[in-house]
C-alpha cells in the first residue's frame, strides 16, 4: 500500500489559512492553499499545490479540487455552487498514462452548511426550526423598495425602539448592520445598507457576549459521530470588531458557562459536515442564552486555543476533523485563564509596535505571553496579529497583570478613532481683529500638524448623505488627513451653517467637503461665507438622480468658485482635498504622489495580466 501526506485544499489565504498552516506543519500535512501569491497562509507553508487566483473564481477552485482529498474554507463568503458541483460531479484529473479519472474529494464542513450560515436570517430560522429549538432573537424579513419602509413600520410595532437592521449576507465584524433607534433613521438606514437583501431584529439587551468553539465530527455517510465543545470565552467587541477575549469569562457563573457549552453543540449538531465551528451569543440580563450567530471555521474567538489547549487547538482540531482524524472526547486547557488581545493597526503604519515589543520583553513567572504577526500590512483597524496571555491562577488576577498590555491595546484604539474623525466643537469666541486695510491681504496661520487639528472639514445638509460620504472619509483615513464631521443644512439651518462657514478658517480648516441632494445649495452657500476651498458632492436624489444636485453646484454665479465632482463620487471629493493640502504640506504632496505611482502599478499589472491569460479567463478570474 502506498502512503502519501493528505492534502487540504483550502479556500482563502489570510491569517486563519496561516494558522491553520502553521498548526499542519508539525503534523507533516500539506494545505493547498487557493489565494494570491504572497498571502499570510502561503507566507508559512511553502508547497508546489497553491493555487493563483481568487478564491470565488470556478474555475481556480475546481484547479484546487484536482489536488486535495479534501475541501475546505476559511472564509464562509464562497461560491457553494461550485463546491457541491465538486462534490456530486467530481473534476476531471489527469492520469500519469494520460488518461484521466474523475476525483470527488468531499467539501468539509458542507457545503449544505456553509449556504445556509452565508444567508443570517435562514441560518436563524434553521435553529429556531430545529428540533432543539435554538433561542434567537425575534426577526423579521425586510422587503425592498417602498414595501422595506412599511417592513420596518412593521419591525417597530412588533420590537419597539432600537432595534437592528442588518444585510442577510456577506457582512462579517459588524459591518452591514444598522441601529435604528427611531423612525427617523429608516430613511439612513436603507441608504446605508442599499442594494442588499435585509432583516430586521429585535434589540437584544445583553450583559455579555459569550463565544463557545465546538468541533464537529460525522462519518463518511453523514451521521454524525460527536460534537466537543471548547470552554466558553467572554468577547469583548468594540466599533464592530472583537478586541478582547477571556476564558473563562469575567463574573460568570460555571452554571452559565456549562449552560453556553452545551447550547453550543446544540446548535451545530443541526449542520452538516466535519470541522470546526464557533458559535457567538449573548447572556442577557435574566441569565438565559440568545445564539447570535454562527463561523463554520476557526475564529476569532478561538486563537486562545493555540497555547490554552496546545494539544488540540482549534486550527489542529479543524485538521483533525475534516481528515476524519482522531479529536478528543473533552477538551481541557492546560491553563486556569487566558486572555487573548486582536493586534489592530492604529493611526500609524508602525503603531502597534510598541505593543509587540512590550510581549517580547515581558517575563513573568506567573504570565505567559505569546505574540502572533500576520505580515499583513498595517491599516487602521485591520486585524494584524494577536497577543494571547495564560495564567495558572483567576481570570481576574490575569487581568491584572495584563494591564499594561490591555492598556496599549486601548490607547491605539484611542489615537486610531482620534485620527479617523475628529467632531467640529465650538471653542473659544475668536479675538477682535483689527480691519485689514484694503490692500492687505490676511495670511494664514502656519500648519501646525497636530491629530487634534482637522483640516478638511466634511458636512452635509443630512444625515441621510453620510453613506454617500463614507468613501471619501476612507481616503482621508488612509492619507492621514484629520477631518472634522458635521451637519449643516442650508434651508433648516441657514444661520448655523453660515457660522461655521466663517468660523472654519480661524479653527484651522483648509478645505470644506460639503454633500447635498436636490436643490443642493450647501456647498454654494458655504463658498459665498469662507474664503476656503469649498468641495461639493452632489448627492443622488430620488427623483433625478442627481441630475439636479449636480446642475446646483456646477452653476455657481461668477465671484463663488465652488469645486464640483461627479454624482456620489466622494472619492474625489477627498482626493482634491489632499492634492489641494498637499500644496503646502509636503507629506500629503508626497502621499498623493505614492497613490498615483501605485494606481499605475495596478493598471500595469491588470493589462500584463490581461495579454498573458486573454479575456475569457481574465473574466473568469473576475467572477464574470
Amino acid at each position: 500500500m502506498t502512503h502519501r501526506n493528505p492534502v487540504i485544499g483550502l479556500l482563502g489565504g489570510g491569517q486563519l489559512g496561516r494558522m491553520l498552516c502553521e498548526a499542519a506543519n508539525p503534523l507533516g500535512i500539506d494545505i493547498a492553499v487557493l489565494d494570491e501569491d504572497m498571502s499570510p497562509a502561503k507566507q508559512a507553508h511553502n508547497t508546489n499545490r497553491h493555487v493563483t487566483g481568487s478564491f470565488k473564481d470556478p474555475e481556480r477552485i475546481k484547479e484546487l479540487a484536482a489536488h486535495a482529498d479534501v475541501l475546505s474554507v476559511e472564509i464562509e463568503h464562497v461560491d457553494t455552487e461550485v463546491l457541491e458541483d465538486i462534490e456530486k460531479n467530481g473534476v476531471q484529473v489527469k492520469q500519469a498514462d494520460g488518461s484521466s479519472k474523475i476525483h470527488k474529494p468531499p467539501v468539509h464542513p458542507s457545503w449544505r452548511t456553509i449556504r445556509l450560515i452565508q444567508d443570517k436570517f435562514l441560518q436563524k430560522e434553521h435553529f429556531r426550526n430545529s428540533d432543539r429549538h435554538i433561542p434567537i432573537a425575534d426577526q423579521v424579513a425586510i422587503g425592498s423598495g417602498d414595501a422595506a419602509l412599511d417592513s420596518l413600520r412593521d419591525a417597530a410595532a412588533r420590537f419597539g425602539f432600537p432595534f437592528m437592521v442588518k444585510a442577510r449576507k456577506g457582512s462579517y465584524d459588524g459591518r452591514g448592520n444598522y441601529r435604528v433607534a427611531s423612525e427617523d433613521d429608516f430613511l439612513a438606514a436603507m441608504a446605508a445598507l442599499r442594494g442588499l437583501d435585509l432583516y430586521a431584529e429585535k434589540w437584544a439587551n445583553f450583559v455579555k457576549e459569550l463565544a463557545v468553539m465546538v468541533i464537529r465530527t460525522e462519518d463518511d455517510a453523514g451521521n454524525l459521530k460527536a460534537c466537543v465543545a471548547y470552554p466558553t470565552v467572554e468577547t469583548i467587541h468594540e466599533d464592530s470588531i472583537c478586541t478582547k477575549v477571556f476564558m473563562p469569562p469575567r463574573d460568570v457563573s460555571e452554571a452559565v458557562s456549562e449552560a453556553a457549552r452545551k447550547l453550543a453543540t446544540d446548535v451545530i449538531s443541526t449542520l452538516w459536515g466535519r470541522g470546526v465551528f464557533a458559535v457567538e451569543m449573548f447572556l442577557l440580563e435574566d441569565g438565559s442564552l440568545v445564539v447570535n450567530e454562527v463561523a463554520p471555521r476557526p475564529h476569532n474567538s478561538g486563537h486562545y486555543t493555540i497555547e490554552a489547549v496546545p494539544h488540540m487547538s482549534q486550527y489542529k482540531a479543524q485538521i483533525h476533523a475534516v481528515l476524519d482524524l482522531p479529536v478528543p472526547t473533552t477538551i481541557t486547557p492546560r491553563v486556569s485563564s487566558a486572555i487573548m488581545l486582536n493586534i489592530l493597526g492604529g493611526a500609524t503604519p508602525d503603531a502597534h509596535l510598541a505593543l509587540a515589543e512590550l510581549a517580547r520583553t515581558t517575563f513573568d513567572d506567573d504570565m505567559d505571553v505569546y505574540l502572533h504577526l500576520y505580515n499583513k500590512a498595517s491599516k487602521p483597524g485591520r486585524k494584524i496579529g494577536h497577543i494571547t496571555l495564560t495564567g495558572t491562577s483567576t481570570i481576574q488576577a490575569l487581568e491584572a497583570k495584563a494591564k499594561p498590555f490591555i492598556d496599549l491595546v486601548d490607547n491605539l484604539r484611542r489615537d486610531r478613532l482620534a485620527a479617523s474623525a475628529e467632531t467640529l466643537r465650538p471653542t473659544q469666541e475668536p479675538a477682535a481683529k483689527s480691519t485689514p486695510s484694503s490692500t492687505s491681504i490676511p495670511q494664514p496661520p502656519s500648519y501646525q500638524p497636530s491629530s487634534s487639528t482637522p483640516l478638511v472639514l466634511v458636512t452635509m445638509g443630512s444625515d441621510s448623505d453620510l453613506p454617500v460620504l463614507s468613501a471619501g472619509l476612507a481616503i482621508l483615513r488612509e492619507f492621514g488627513v484629520p477631518y472634522a464631521l458635521d451637519i449643516t443644512s442650508a434651508h433648516r439651518t441657514p444661520k448655523r451653517m453660515m457660522q461655521v462657514a466663517a468660523e472654519a478658517a480661524e479653527r484651522g480648516i483648509r478645505v470644506i467637503i460639503a454633500a447635498a441632494g436636490g436643490a443642493a445649495h450647501l456647498p454654494g452657500m458655504l463658498s459665498s461665507e469662507t474664503p476656503l476651498p469649498v468641495i461639493g458632492v452632489p448627492v443622488k436624489a430620488t427623483h433625478l438622480d442627481g441630475v439636479d444636485s449636480l446642475l446646483s453646484i456646477v452653476q455657481m454665479p461668477r465671484g463663488v468658485p465652488t469645486a464640483t465632482v461627479g454624482i456620489n463620487n466622494s472619492t474625489n471629493a477627498a482626493l482634491l482635498a489632499v492634492r489641494i493640502l498637499g500644496a503646502f504640506v509636503p507629506e500629503y504632496q508626497e502621499k498623493m504622489r505614492r497613490y498615483q505611482l501605485d494606481m499605475e502599478e495596478q493598471v500595469l499589472a491588470k493589462g500584463d495580466k490581461l495579454r498573458e491569460i486573454g479575456d475569457v479567463e481574465y473574466l473568469a478570474s473576475k467572477g464574470k
